[in-house]
């Protein structure tokens, strides 16, 4: 084929459009649609096939493609991939693909074929969960043991790995039947139960073995996921690590002199005092996390009913607006007097700019109806953050209260101990460490001051932390509805001007072919 002569390419802008053209909508709907412009996020399915291309590059404004096809190319790494989070169906066949990479985003991938390239290894394939069917065929995989890593692909059904070393081998077809229990067809081929029933025969007692370890492995895994999920909830809360006597023992971590010293005799108590107070912002902090959560819900799922009904409110007058216009172009390309063709033309364009204003009126009262639904939600959850910020601020206060505190305690206790130490009355044995400290007043001040500054600085950190990113939080979240909403109007303006325009063109098309 003569794109084979052809110098390797790399996807580019031209390459795109000129695919999206030939695949795309033709006749009117295909002029619509290239006076609005390509919308790269809107295409769901594109062939890039048999086009010599060497690098996968400018596909990440393809958000919603669900169908992929790259065959038939020279690609010779999977890259470029990332963005395309909702692609189901990939074809990378009859390239020179050397090793599986590029795919980690790729979670709602079904259908995968890497067929025909160079991979010698099956692995990186973990975020893919939801494989059903797998192309490996006439590559250069050599170790049958690398089928087991399928294993954890529970929703595999069909795969393919014909044409690579591996099948050379005798126990191939029982081997892979055997620890792919779930799958249905092997090589293009139904599994048939009298095979099913050889593999589990052959290798049951291995298999046993492996499930354990596998149980095992999954128990720790999905014990390991439920922590993660819970540490994540904090963290959307801005609570994480409040919970315990984190915040206690961070103030010791840059703090050596202050592990000596609490072990003062007499310096338990400030411990469970922290705590206490710590779990009462974290338990605070969930709450109001439910009730931001369900507030950010509410918002938007008013924003998109109005969204919904003032669609469908146009989409009806634009129909009824497109079958009467069809009909009046019909009947004037029967008139074949010029005058009168002329005021058809012209009432035609008339209803034409109604039309815009009428949509345009429709989609400003949309504006004004969905500033107002931001305006409450703007306030709403304003006031909940700002709630939680003041009782926040009402409770660190009582972990400096605590800290100066124990700060006075314990100087008293140090000094006091050290007089005992002095007048050799001390009762109990002290550790070393400690006793490097007990040497004279100033030492045993200036340590116990360092410390008590040490942890005031991390009690005003934490509480710095929490208000900043809940702020941030906040204030990123109103800036990107708002951002939403400006390409929102905007893109919705622009398929109102290039609709109105189309009809006009063609209504002056027809004035000028009657001209000559």
């Amino acid at each position: 084929m003569n794109w084979q002569q052809d110098e390797p390419k790399v996807i580019d802008e031209e390459m795109l459009k000129q695919a999206i053209e030939e695949q795309g909508p033709q006749g009117q709907a295909g002029d619509i649609s290239k006076k609005e412009g390509i919308q790269y996020e809107d295409v769901l399915q594109l062939r890039l096939d048999y086009r010599n291309i060497l690098k996968i590059y400018h596909l990440w404004h393809f958000t919603s493609l669900k169908k992929l096809q790259l065959d038939n190319n020279v690609i010779e790494r999977i890259e470029g991939l990332e963005n395309l989070t909702n692609l189901v169906w990939l074809d990378l066949s009859f390239n020179n693909i050397e090793v599986i990479e590029g795919l980690d985003s790729l979670v709602k991938l079904q259908d995968l074929s890497l067929f025909n390239n160079r991979i010698s290894v099956i692995e990186n394939l973990d975020a893919l969960q939801d494989l059903h069917v797998l192309s490996f065929g006439n590559n250069a995989i050599a170790q049958l043991e690398n089928v087991l890593y399928l294993r954890k692909f529970k929703n595999l059904r069909t795969l393919n790995l014909a044409g690579n070393p591996i099948c050379e081998e005798e126990r191939y077809k029982t081997f892979v039947t055997a620890y792919l229990p779930d799958l249905v067809y092997l090589d293009y081929r139904l599994l048939d139960e009298q095979t099913r029933e050889t593999a589990n025969t052959k290798y049951k007692y291995a298999i046993e073995g492996m499930q354990q370890n596998e149980l095992q492995k999954q128990q720790a895994m999905e014990a390991q996921k439920i922590s993660n999920e819970e540490l994540q909830l904090h963290k959307d809360a801005f609570v994480e690590f409040l919970n315990g006597p984190q915040l206690f023992n961070s103030m010791f971590d840059e703090d050596p002199d202050g592990e000596k010293l609490a072990l003062l005799p007499g310096m338990e108590a400030l411990l469970d005092k922290m705590e206490a107070l710590c779990v009462q912002i974290f338990d605070a902090g969930l709450t109001q996390h439910a009730q931001r959560t369900a507030e950010v819900e509410s918002f938007f799922t008013c924003s998109r009913e109005a969204v919904a009904d003032n669609r469908q409110k146009a989409a009806q007058i634009a129909a009824d607006f497109e079958s009467s216009r069809r009909q009046k172009i019909v009947e004037m390309h029967q008139i074949t007097d010029v005058e009168l063709l002329e005021d058809h033309i012209s009432s035609c364009q008339e209803q034409a700019n109604q039309l815009s204003e009428t949509l345009m009126s429709l989609e400003l009262q949309l504006v004004d109806q969905l500033e107002d639904i931001f305006k409450d939600f703007e306030r709403n959850i304003s006031d909940m953050v700002g709630g939680f910020i003041e009782y926040v601020q009402g409770i660190y206060p009582f972990c400096r209260d605590l800290e100066n505190q124990h700060h006075e305690q314990q100087l008293e206790i140090a000094l006091a101990t050290l007089e005992k130490v002095v007048k050799n009355e001390l009762e109990e044995e002290i550790p070393d460490d400690m006793a490097m400290l007990l040497v004279d007043k100033d030492t045993v001040t200036n340590a116990v001051s360092a410390s008590h500054d040490t942890h005031l600085l991390k009690i005003d950190n934490r509480e710095d932390e929490l208000l900043t990113r809940i702020n941030n939080w906040m204030s990123g979240l109103l800036k990107s509805i708002h951002d939403e909403e400006v390409k929102r109007n905007r893109k919705r303006i622009s398929e109102i001007r290039n609709y109105v325009s189309y009809v006009k063109d063609e209504l002056e098309d027809m004035r000028l072919s009657e001209h000559h």
